[in-house]
């Protein structure tokens, strides 16, 4: 073979293995390309964070005008003493401070039924209508004397003399005043007096709702004879409730009026406060009786069921980070959450973890002290950032 044609070779050979190395400077420019590019990504997501290094998404921002006209209140997070408890078996009561009676006043017979078992009344609706001999008897009186004392008045003292002007008014009001005893209201009266109809006169009355309420107790039927006092209606206002507690006489010095308190009623802890404490001791438990006034939400709680309390005695000598329950909100994937003020007017959710609740406040963990957290508003926060679309939750 002559020179020329190794030559020729020798570059054919060197053309074929330097390809793959033009290639490969190819790919490492390539690589090199896309890694600035996500580089430059990287920027710009990083200019979408505060100078923190924290996510500005989810944070809602609120002016002074938002924040006054909701309410909101921002503290500081300082420990607390944990207030300390005592704890008692306790059952739910009526109010009886809310509730009342409706009886008949006279021997009579029950004519008309207009309300019933579990309804809801007013001051004033009418509950049963009644027929009496002595409410006829009565009325038949009223309007005889309404008329003579009208007759009386217009003569005037000068024509009639002062015995009988003064026995006609005396007369008249005694009549009323009889109706009123029986169970007629004053704007009854007055219809039967202004109707001027002695064929009104026939006993029959209707006993009005004396409050706002629930009927829960209605035992009775049409046409049945009532004797006076018998019980016709029982009402009672259900949207506050009392609860008897059975506690130790020994705590009796450490109980005040107005303390804070908690129900666990339907597996739900329900605030309430102390109102009252007995002064005599049960002779078979020999407890002592506090009541307790407790709220009555969706009137889910009913007279009867028993139920656990803890009272509020005092305060303990440890400390925690504690809040009001109201700002402590469930987040959308089910964690507990708090606003926390990032800069002025920019609130922001992080995650707690609630290791205790007492009446009214919640003892958390996840937080330095000295963070500002909303304390009164948190609905209102919570509900600003789900309109701007974002999850309302700590990522």
């Amino acid at each position: 073979m002559n020179t020329r044609k190794w030559g020729l070779c020798l570059l054919t050979l060197a053309f074929l293995y330097a390809k793959p190395l033009f290639a490969t400077d190819e790919l490492d420019h390539a690589e090199d390309s896309a890694e600035a590019k996500h580089s430059d990504e990287q920027g710009g997501e990083e200019a979408h964070r505060d100078e923190h290094g924290r996510d500005e998404e989810n944070r809602v921002h609120l002016n002074s005008e938002q924040r006054r006209s909701a309410g909101i209140v921002v503290e500081r997070l300082t420990p607390r003493p944990i207030p300390t408890e005592i704890e008692a078996p306790g059952e739910i009561h009526l109010n009886a401070y809310a509730s009342s009676q409706v009886t008949s006043r006279i021997e009579a017979q029950v004519v008309k039924r207009h309300a019933r078992l579990g309804n809801s009344v007013v001051v004033g609706q009418p509950l049963v209508t009644l027929s009496s001999v002595s409410m006829a008897e009565a009325q038949g009186a009223l309007l005889v004397a309404a008329k003579e004392w009208q007759r009386v008045k217009k003569l005037g003292r000068k024509v009639v003399s002062e015995r009988r002007y003064v026995e006609a008014q005396v007369t008249f009001q005694q009549a009323r005043a009889r109706l009123l005893a029986y169970g007629m209201t004053p704007k009854q009266t007055k219809r039967l007096i202004n109707a001027n109809n002695i064929s009104r006169a026939n006993g029959r009355f209707t006993l009005l709702s004396p409050q706002a309420g629930t009927v829960i107790r209605d035992d009775f039927l049409i046409g049945q004879m009532v004797e006076p006092g018998e019980l016709l209606f029982e009402l009672t206002d259900e949207s506050r409730l009392w609860v008897e507690a059975r506690v130790n006489p020994k705590w009796t010095s450490h109980l005040d009026i107005g303390a804070a308190a908690r129900v666990l009623a339907a597996e739900t802890w329900i605030d309430g406060k102390v109102i009252q404490v007995h002064h005599a001791l049960d002779e078979s438990t020999r407890t002592l009786a506090v009541r307790l006034e407790i709220p009555n939400p969706e009137d889910r709680l009913h007279p009867g069921q028993f139920v656990r309390a803890r009272i509020q005695t005092g305060e303990s000598g440890t400390s925690a980070l504690t809040l009001p329950v109201d700002a402590v909100m469930r987040s959308p994937d089910g964690d507990w959450q708090v606003f926390v003020e990032e800069e002025p007017g920019e609130f922001e959710p992080k995650e707690v973890e609630v290791i205790r609740q007492l009446p009214g406040l919640a003892v958390v963990e996840g937080l330095a002290p000295g963070t500002r957290v909303v304390t009164r508003g948190a609905f209102f926060v919570q509900s600003e950032l789900a309109k701007s679309g974002f999850d309302v939750h700590s990522h």
